[in-house]
């Protein structure tokens, strides 16, 4: 039986005699940031340029840390480049357009291409791509992650967590491979998912590893209007609480995505409608 994570939730037991917390949450194949759904704190004015920040970003991807200072002076904010970088790495945001190549990055990790130029999208599990946005809320924020198939927008997984670690990525990975296999899957070259942890899953499972370049969210442009998709139509809109209530509206909201809201670019189709009836 696949339980979902609130289930999981629901089965630690915090006063267990002989088992810890972190040993219940792996038994469960639950990562601990999954178990702790308290948002991440900050203070109230830092709350208030990130929600504008947010919002922003999603109409002028390209507004690095300069212009989206201008864009708060502009509204009336007395605030520096420093805060605003600082937020916007706590975002997990980055511009995008093409960045001067004056020195060779050492980051780390094994190199992959990008292997979706110009390849069209013919079928169902040819390519996933997965990535983490930054979720605000009333008294903080918190992260969610997704795996989406490219051919019918179909959201395969998706989890939240206070902390934008490995362990909530691999997670939601596993969770999306319960029903399937891409050939190709493309991420962008964020630390959680360039982790030899989550490139071994796919190793594991023969697929073939694509990354988008650096400062190039567009390559991943899939996921990224899914983001908007799911702040302007859910979040946005509801001020979720907390954790619990983010979860529970999430849940609604991806049910509603994939089952029941018309696709434009699927010809008023559903995801669902599109994934279950491609054979791959």
């Amino acid at each position: 039986m696949n339980l979902s994570v609130f289930d999981k939730r629901q089965l630690i037991d915090t006063r267990h005699p002989s088992l810890s917390i972190a040993r219940q949450c792996e038994l469960l194949g639950l990562s601990r940031s999954s178990y702790y759904y308290e948002p991440k704190g900050e203070s109230a004015i830092n709350l208030k340029y990130m929600k504008l920040i947010d919002k922003q970003f999603l109409e002028t991807p390209f507004y690095g840390v300069k212009r989206m200072t201008y864009y708060l002076r502009n509204l009336g904010y007395i605030v520096n480049e420093k805060r605003v970088r600082r937020l916007m790495r706590l975002m997990n945001l980055q511009a995008i357009y093409p960045k001067p190549r004056t020195s060779i990055c050492n980051l780390g990790h094994e190199k992959y291409p990008y292997l979706l130029r110009n390849v069209p999208i013919t079928y169902k599990n040819q390519v996933w791509s997965t990535d983490i946005t930054y979720i605000g809320m009333e008294r903080g924020f918190m992260y969610l992650v997704a795996v989406i198939d490219w051919y019918s927008r179909y959201v395969l997984s998706w989890e939240i967590s206070n902390h934008m670690d490995t362990s909530f990525c691999i997670a939601t990975l596993k969770q999306a491979l319960a029903q399937g296999k891409p050939n190709i899957f493309n991420t962008d070259q964020g630390t959680q998912f360039t982790a030899q942890a989550f490139t071994q899953v796919l190793k594991d499972h023969q697929i073939q590893i694509s990354m988008d370049g650096r400062g190039r969210a567009i390559d991943n442009v899939f996921i990224e209007r899914l983001w908007r998709s799911v702040k302007y139509e859910d979040i946005f809109l509801q001020q979720y609480k907390n954790g619990i209530e983010l979860w529970q509206g999430l849940q609604k909201y991806f049910d509603f995505y994939n089952y029941q809201r018309p696709h434009l670019s699927l010809n008023g189709k559903t995801p669902a409608a599109v994934y279950f009836q491609q054979q791959a």
